[in-house]
């Protein structure tokens, strides 16, 4: 009898905790057995893809959950808590005897991701037999097939009335003879409202350059409307704004108005939480669905890339790694490209923007270890503070390029605000820098000739790629999480080591090359926002009273050193940095429209060599060409082969890929 007891305990256990992870309810809509064409997998087999929603609750007054900006005036249940529902996917092993014990959790960005094995990671994955899940998390984006999302509530007064504040739009390169646009591309249409559609009590501007004059429209020449098939002053719409002479390419449009009911975003951190602790530790869920991995699962990563990669930064750093039940939520996180906070738990927030001016981001803490930013007058803080408090920290695998310096304000990551001195990692972070790429890395292959410019950019995209690193990188977390194997070193450029500098030619040393432009004025600035009495700085949370905000101080960035090259010299560089056809750049310059001459996005440029020394001499180009570097296309394939065999010795590139790479490059036509 007592040995029954005690073979049952666990299971009655995991069933009492059940409610305690939140998730309610947990209905699979669809399930596709087997999957991806009846694919087998090396250690699983074939798997299965189960789509469906989870429903959730929150306690609004625990600890863990009274941090979310305005649940306290979320709608209640009869028992007192706050409700939500989210979207899900997951796939796993027809047999579950079979699976690895080790959860997946691919964050979506802007509701997007794929569970297809067409992506290195995923692919690695399913070989494994690891579970991989998705699911909603961010509540203004409007569901559609194929996306995850999540229904959030509205908070509104204990008597029923409208919460109300100020939100700032921003338009400017828009396609010609546009009438009218929408206040927020992708949100649902009741995110932000406006109060009312009375254009006197709004301010919508333009300026013909920013920070410059600013020129108000009068309040009779626009409306909260659309004018795409009805002439101004169109049909009424509180989602979109029209105005009667049409927008102007050349100028920056802004708009001030009042809305109300916002709803409560930051719920998203506690439902992924949730979810996570629910597939964990749950047998069950509160109707007596039973859990699908019950018992499956030993170890969970998270993964994220840019705004979703900000999103595990900013799970980790509001205490949402532990669940109710103080147990851990994530064993490792990987925010990939990934340089800020999430601005989501910040009521009337656009969690989909990408550090534009006036959003907030890089406002509060963005450093693991505790740093005292003097600069802004704020007390040292970092974001593993509430984990370590709970011993909840995951490992952390953090990796980033060099678009995330120029575009993302990756400076205060690495040496604070005041850029004066290099901010140590904790030892349960390692960091990756991948010198010379885009946002997210580029297409690779061993191509010599120079490719169309990027759409709207002046230079050509970059192809330096980050993908094989970034596939070796996932491999040594899991190995870090799953067996206590430690990752290699962490490779970054540090200030201590004079490996960083001013984005300027004259700091860097970068090469005068005759008509490509040069990094002066191309950083996006890194300001210090007042957001009100009521933001809260360290957090990035709570609301945001002025709009727009005044600007206190433009702090100081720094960006990595270049060699004679243009090339960036720190870091984890790929097979083709390390046997380059060319400079590889982190940033671009638009080549037309309001902001022309200025940073082109997150698209990194590329400035390839000359092919010849005649040539080299002809353009005036400073470096030399490849026939100076390389003398044959044999020498340029030794040159790939020992930059293959370094990154495979460092355990930055997996052999296979190795392999891959070498024979790509024998088969180019560099020096040929």
């Amino acid at each position: 009898m007592r040995k029954t007891l005690e073979g049952l305990l666990p299971a009655i256990l995991l069933f009492v905790t059940a409610a305690q992870a939140r998730v309610t309810r947990v209905v699979i809509e669809h399930r596709e057995s087997p999957a991806y064409n009846g694919q087998s997998f090396k250690d699983a087999g074939a798997y299965e893809r189960l789509t469906g929603h989870t429903y959730g609750e929150l306690d609004p007054k625990d600890p863990l959950n009274a941090i979310i900006t305005d649940i306290q005036f979320a709608p209640r249940n009869a028992s007192g808590m706050v409700e939500y529902s989210a979207t899900f996917s997951m796939a796993k092993p027809v047999d579950l005897t079979k699976a690895s014990g080790l959860l997946v959790y691919l964050v979506p960005n802007r509701g997007g991701i794929s569970l297809e094995p067409t992506g290195a990671l995923v692919k690695d994955s399913l070989n494994r037999g690891d579970i991989v899940l998705a699911s909603g998390w961010q509540g203004d984006i409007a569901p559609r097939l194929g996306l995850e999302t999540i229904s959030v509530p509205v908070a509104r007064k204990g008597d029923g009335t409208s919460i109300t504040g100020p939100v700032l739009a921003r338009f400017s390169d828009m396609p010609p003879n546009t009438t009218t646009l929408p206040i927020v591309r992708g949100r649902l249409p009741n995110t932000a409202q406006p109060v009312g559609l009375d254009t006197s009590k709004a301010t919508l501007t333009r300026r013909a350059s920013e920070g410059g004059q600013i020129i108000p429209i009068r309040s009779s020449d626009w409306a909260f409307a659309d004018c795409a098939k009805v002439a101004f002053p169109g049909v009424p719409d509180p989602g979109k704004i029209c105005l009667k002479n049409g927008f102007e390419q050349a100028y920056l449009y802004e708009l001030v108005y009042t809305a109300k009911d916002p709803m409560v975003l930051g719920i998203g951190y506690a439902a992924t939480r949730d979810l996570i602790a629910f597939f964990r530790y749950a047998v069950q869920d509160d109707i007596g669905a039973v859990n699908i991995v019950a018992r499956k699962i030993n170890f969970a990563i998270g993964q994220g890339n840019s705004q979703s990669g900000n999103f595990l930064r900013s799970l980790i750093h509001l205490g949402f790694n532990q669940d109710e039940s103080g147990r851990m939520v994530f064993d490792g996180v990987n925010p990939n490209i990934a340089a800020r906070q999430l601005a989501l738990n910040v009521r009337f927030v656009a969690p989909g923007g990408a550090a534009g001016m006036y959003e907030p981001g890089s406002d509060g803490v963005v450093w693991w270890s505790s740093y005292t930013d003097t600069t802004r007058g704020r007390p040292a803080a970092g974001l593993l503070d509430r984990c370590r408090a709970t011993e909840t920290c995951p490992k952390i695998v953090e990796t980033l390029g060099s678009a995330e310096f120029y575009g993302l304000r990756a400076s205060p990551d690495f040496v604070g605000t005041r850029a004066d001195r290099d901010i140590p990692l904790p030892p349960n972070v390692r960091r990756y820098y991948f010198p010379g790429v885009s946002h997210g890395g580029g297409r690779g292959g061993f191509d010599a000739n120079a490719p169309r410019p990027a759409a709207g950019c002046q230079l050509p995209a970059n192809p330096n790629p980050s993908s094989e690193t970034m596939r070796a990188l996932m491999l040594a977390l899991t190995e870090w999480v799953v067996k206590g194997t430690p990752p290699p070193p962490s490779q970054y450029p540090r200030l201590d080591r004079d490996e960083l500098a001013a984005p300027t030619q004259a700091a860097l040393g970068f090469p005068a090359i005759p008509g490509a432009p040069l990094p002066d004025g191309l950083i996006n600035p890194m300001y210090e926002y007042d957001f009100g009495r009521a933001f809260h700085y360290n957090d990035l949370s709570g609301v945001t009273g002025i709009q727009p905000p005044p600007i206190r101080q433009v702090l100081p960035s720094l960006v990595p050193r270049v060699d004679q090259d243009g090339n960036e010299t720190t870091g984890v560089a790929s097979v083709l940095h390390q046997a380059p056809l060319g400079t590889y750049l982190g940033w671009n310059v638009l080549a037309e429209g309001f902001s022309k001459g200025r940073s082109c996005g997150q698209t990194g440029g590329y400035i390839p060599f000359a092919k010849t020394k005649t040539e080299r001499l002809a353009a005036d180009d400073p470096r030399l060409s490849l026939e100076e570097r390389y003398g044959t296309h044999e020498k340029y394939v030794v040159a790939v082969r020992t930059a293959a065999a370094r990154l495979v010795r460092d355990r930055f590139l997996l052999r296979e890929d190795a392999d891959r790479l070498i024979a790509e490059a024998d088969r180019s036509a560099v020096l040929k």
